[in-house]
């Protein structure tokens, strides 16, 4: 008998259907597996080799040749496949290197933009903060003709002992002194060494209150050296009511200023 002209074709069975789907999605798996693979071995072929680095931003204490040298061995791959984040840690390995932002330039460089330490005081025997506070390592000998002051502290305080550092130094530079030196004990005590030796006891407290008493210690000590005309050897400003000085030869008590009130 003959099939009408608009007959519809039969529906393949259940079962029927789904091997041709689940043959088709094989297939399209199959070939984007082809193609992760082709494009895993093209990415790594030498037309594709990284060919130059260019060094931007800080490199006062490090010379380019140099930089390189130190952070080149350490990459790998070709420029679609080496780790920028490998790239990163490489170049912030190099002495002096704070931190390292590395991007790829089409087609075979990286680019790398440094910022390098910048050295605010020492920290111990053997160590540096630099201007954010933070303790790096470093080469003493590159930073001996910057008269840098010395940082004495507890693991961690170094933020806070660079903040106190600059809040005291305009505060004695009225004196025409300058702090060389600043320890914080392990109690929360403050000590100050100036640059004509006096040694100043700063006490405990904020950094208020430090520079508030070491403000009213200013204000003050002129009228003293003046009067006996001997210069500062100590001073210790953790009385309540006053402070003690020892100059050249003398040693005496300075009653807190009186506050006259209106």
């Amino acid at each position: 008998m003959a099939t009408p002209f608009n007959a519809k074709p039969t529906p393949l069975p259940g079962d029927v259907r789904l091997m041709r789907a689940t043959a088709n999605w094989l297939l399209a798996l199959a070939a984007l597996a082809l193609l992760v693979l082709a494009l895993n071995w093209l990415v790594r072929q030498p037309a594709f080799a990284l060919r130059a680095i260019r060094i931007e931003g800080d490199v006062a204490r490090n010379s380019v040749h140099t930089i390189r040298a130190n952070a080149a061995p350490k990459l790998a791959g070709t420029f679609f496949t080496t780790d920028l984040a490998v790239g990163k840690r490489a170049f912030e390995s190099v002495p002096w290197v704070r931190q390292a932002v590395v991007r790829r330039v089409w087609p075979d460089r990286l680019a790398v933009r440094l910022e390098e330490h910048h050295p605010a005081a020492t920290w111990g025997e053997v160590a540096l903060v630099n201007s954010h506070g933070e303790v790096f390592e470093a080469n003493l000998g590159d930073v001996e003709d910057e008269a840098l002051p010395a940082l004495h502290g507890p693991d961690g305080q170094s933020a806070p002992m660079l903040a106190m550092l600059q809040r005291l130094q305009p505060l004695f530079a009225q004196l025409e002194m300058r702090v060389d030196a600043l320890s914080l004990s392990g109690r929360g005590s403050w000590r100050a060494g100036l640059d004509n030796g006096a040694e100043v006891e700063l006490g405990r407290g904020s950094e208020d209150e430090v520079a508030e008493r070491t403000d009213r210690f200013v204000a003050t000590l002129t009228q003293v050296t003046q009067r006996y005309q001997r210069p500062l050897e100590y001073a210790d400003l953790r009385h309540r009511d006053g402070y003690a000085i020892r100059l050249k030869g003398i040693t005496t008590v300075i009653p807190e200023p009186k506050v006259q009130k209106n």
